[in-house]
């Protein structure tokens, strides 16, 4: 699943040529996980004004209104200065004076919805529960030690969850928890300041860097240019079952965590 490293990449490869472009005509394909929520029609003329990213989602600011795109499972935006004809897991198009931005999307979670601005009520709805902003200023290590604090909840399902900061994806919090040596199964409460210091570091660290690395490919995700990402190639402990630690060289381990895969070194990350 595209996580913020991946979506942070695509809003950056197409702001650019976005910004200033007038709608000309919007094809959809077969339907998403969400309606539109508006007459394709109603888009045309539009012009993208501004391009910005909550969490997970793609804000496309328009003259009039917003477009809300998320990548779902297997989905990226790509940005077509001479577009093909759509196929068969090409499920919307934007067709404007300078390019087409078309959303691809295998297994048709994604979605782009419409809203007249980020106060409506469907809006809402998809931003309003969603964490601070990791590498933002947002970030502050005071909320963070007193989230921790309050939870229960495994350290690695906690930052899953997206309540406390959200985009933090299965890979880079397994990196993460890593770079900061806590064993994904370690109750948040029991993480005492020094190591939510690291954690907090970890956390930026990591996301910095796969934004840098054009994200992580495993898939499908490709840039708005087509491009895959390189993160995966430099993962400490994701994907790495079996393998040596590359510190201390003993096995990396996987465990469940739900419904997600765990990495883990058990000599580097202490419970």
């Amino acid at each position: 699943m595209p996580e913020l490293p991946e979506v942070e990449v695509t809003r950056r490869g197409i702001a650019t040529a976005l910004v200033g472009a007038r709608i000309r005509a919007v094809v959809l394909g077969k339907p998403l996980r969400w309606p539109l929520g508006c007459d394709p029609a109603r888009l045309v003329g539009r012009v993208f004004t501004a391009v910005g990213r909550r969490g997970k989602y793609l804000l496309l600011e328009l003259d009039e209104g917003c477009l809300i795109v998320h990548l779902g499972m297997s989905g990226s935006l790509r940005w077509l200065v001479q577009p093909t004809e759509p196929g068969p897991h090409d499920h919307f198009d934007a067709c404007t004076d300078r390019g087409t931005l078309r959303l691809h999307d295998p297994r048709r979670f994604g979605a782009v919805v419409h809203v007249a601005s980020l106060q409506d009520p469907m809006a809402c709805k998809l931003l309003g529960g969603l964490g601070v902003e990791p590498l933002s200023d947002d970030f502050q290590m005071r909320s963070w030690l007193l989230a921790l604090r309050h939870s229960r909840q495994a350290i690695k399902q906690l930052l899953l969850s997206g309540r406390v900061v959200v985009g933090v994806g299965n890979i880079y919090a397994c990196e993460a928890l890593f770079r900061a040596g806590i064993r994904p199964s370690t109750p948040a409460l029991r993480i005492g300041p020094a190591r939510a210091h690291r954690l907090h570091a970890a956390i930026r660290e990591v996301l910095a860097e796969a934004v840098n690395l054009g994200g992580s490919t495993l898939r499908d995700f490709a840039s708005a240019h087509g491009h895959a990402g390189e993160f995966q190639q430099h993962a400490q402990v994701y994907g790495r079952e079996g393998l040596p630690c590359r510190v201390c060289g003993t096995q990396v381990r996987m465990e469940r965590q739900g419904q997600r895969s765990s990495f883990f070194c058990p000599r580097c990350q202490r419970p």
